[in-house]
């Protein structure tokens, strides 16, 4: 790599001598702000190899604080001539060594081309006390914002951005961070898991009312790596970059120009930042600020801190995306292991089960039901303490152990439960669980229940006369607590045309209401709906019965007697 010399000329016209560079340290950074080349005195002055500065982002990697913090993006003073494209020099930044230890420097940043196509940037520095700067370079239009404001900001978009683990919460958040503190339009385009765009949130602030355009929000056309227009290069993870309508005045190179185009055209917009939505392995997509009512442009102090906001929304949508991930593969993983319910003659069966509705709750709720030798019919409802995959893990190994327990001898219920008990206390995985197990047997011409509770909600026997009652016999301690304790049964005779239901929490607790109240509903509306089929008497029960602000998931099985 060649070193130029100076002097060299800043905005303004003012010369600066930087001195003789043969001790200066020098790398090139690509459009993304990655190394990209690096020299040997720049080797040797970081302390770092080669391999650890190459394809890294040089300002995490080396910038930081003068008590060595990590520096925020917005307070980079070496990033601004990076994004106007402009020579400047200064001095009094802090560099980290592979060794730990900070280095403080001045320093020159002045683009430069390399052949490999794109924007690219030089920067070149020495070790104070090596060389004195000779000027600083040159000043950029201030935010309207002051610096207290703009740290007060940040830390307010990492604790509220941080919040959430769902995308469109998370994307809420966003809008009310921005809109209208920095902007009065903000658009959020996402990359897709297939690699498409969504033009996902459009939203404008007037009059002091957020109006959502849905008509603006679009799948967009695929992004095209040979596009230069600021989009396409903000969605392949290029620097951000300040937008006015006169750069998509020039004829479109792709579809996404045009649409971009037409959003310029449609919302008025006369200034804008544009900014790539990083996480942590790629570019999720990109923030577009948009000002149409203020007389006041943005300006690069500005765009560093838009740039910063998208790089933690990055982050918060990267963790949303990973989390919502994991809840479908947890949710397909139950829906895969509930059963297919079987044909019990005399008997009718119905059965369902409803995700929650967040992605932080996937629990371990299951029910189960299976023909016995003798005639009999097995019946299990359960949850397994928890949430997510764990949970769904530990639902499958309990679920399939009880089964194998109740089909290798004939067993009452309370033997079968303790069983199951002692080999849970002794799983890898530290796993509780409350369950019911029953077993359906014929009876004198009619059918009877017996059954034994580990720390489950009761069932419930609901009469065709309409009257009901939990079946509250037979309760014991929730199974893995390791404690020893002497289980029941208890029998029941099942009347003609009387119905079970076997259900999960989920059903009836509420983080605002007491539990009794989650249980009259139920014993309330299960009474009424008795007349309604078996196939959808669980249905209308989860309509009427579950709480609104409950997010755990609900597993229900129903068990009628014909007349």
């Amino acid at each position: 790599m060649s070193v130029p010399s100076g002097p060299y000329t800043v905005e303004g016209g003012r010369a600066c001598t930087f001195g003789d560079l043969s001790h200066a340290g020098v790398y090139v950074v690509d459009d993304r702000g990655q190394i990209v080349e690096v020299s040997p005195q720049a080797v040797k002055l970081l302390r770092r190899d080669p391999p650890d500065l190459l394809g890294r982002d040089a300002h995490d990697l080396l910038h930081r604080g003068r008590r060595g913090e990590p520096l925020p993006r917005s307070r980079c003073t070496m990033r601004e001539p990076l994004l106007t494209g402009t020579t400047s020099i200064g001095e009094g930044e802090w560099l980290e060594r592979g060794d730990g230890s900070l280095m403080e420097v001045t320093w020159l940043v002045t683009p430069c081309g390399t052949g490999q196509g794109g924007p690219h940037a030089m920067v070149i520095f020495y070790e104070t006390g090596d060389v004195e700067a000779a000027g600083r370079g040159p000043v950029f239009g201030s935010s309207s914002m002051s610096e207290l404001e703009r740290l007060a900001l940040l830390a307010e978009t990492t604790a509220t951005l941080t919040s959430s683990l769902d995308v469109g919460e998370t994307l809420r958040h966003l809008v009310r961070l921005v809109v209208p503190l920095l902007a009065d339009w903000v658009v959020v385009d996402l990359i897709t898991e297939e690699g498409g765009v969504t033009r996902s949130v459009v939203v404008h602030h007037e009059n002091g009312v957020l109006t959502h355009r849905d008509d603006l929000e679009r799948a967009m056309p695929p992004v095209q790596r040979e596009s230069t227009m600021p989009l396409s290069r903000a969605l392949r993870g290029v620097t951000a970059t300040l937008v006015t309508p006169a750069d998509y005045q020039q004829p479109p190179d792709t579809p996404v120009a045009v649409i971009q185009r037409e959003l310029f055209e449609t919302s008025g917009i006369e200034s804008a930042c544009i900014a790539p939505i990083r996480g942590v392995r790629e570019v999720v997509g990109a923030l577009t600020l948009g000002r149409s009512q203020r007389a006041r442009p943005f300006t690069t102090d500005d765009l560093l801190l838009v740039e910063d906001i998208a790089r933690r929304a990055g982050l918060a949508l990267d963790n949303a995306r990973l989390y919502e991930r994991q809840r479908r593969v947890a949710e397909t993983m139950q829906r895969h292991l509930l059963p297919r319910l079987p044909t019990l003659p005399g008997l009718e069966m119905a059965a369902c089960y409803l995700p929650a509705p967040r992605a932080s709750q996937v629990g371990g709720d299951w029910y189960d039901a299976f023909l016995l030798s003798g005639g009999a019919a097995g019946l299990v409802i359960g949850d397994v303490v928890g949430h997510d995959l764990d949970a769904a893990s530990g639902m499958a190994q309990v679920c399939n152990m009880l089964r194998a327990y109740a089909g290798e001898q004939e067993a009452p219920p309370s033997a079968v439960v303790d069983r199951l008990d002692q080999a849970v206390s002794r799983m890898t995985e530290t796993t509780m669980a409350t369950a019911v197990f029953a077993l359906v047997e014929r009876a004198d011409g009619g059918w009877r229940l017996r059954w034994t509770n580990a720390g489950h909600p009761p069932p419930l026997l609901v009469g065709h006369d309409g009257r009901a009652r939990f079946l509250e016999e037979a309760a014991g301690l929730l199974l893995g607590t390791g404690l020893s304790s002497v289980r029941e049964d208890a029998v029941v005779e099942l009347p003609p045309r009387s119905t079970v239901l076997f259900y999960t929490d989920g059903l009836i607790e509420s983080p605002t209401h007491p539990l009794d109240e989650g249980m009259d509903r139920l014993l309330r509306e299960a009474a009424t709906l008795i007349d309604q089929p078996v196939s959808a008497y669980c249905d209308r029960l989860l309509t009427r019965v579950r709480p609104a602000d409950n997010d755990d998931d609900v597993a229900m099985l129903t068990v009628r007697v014909p007349g």
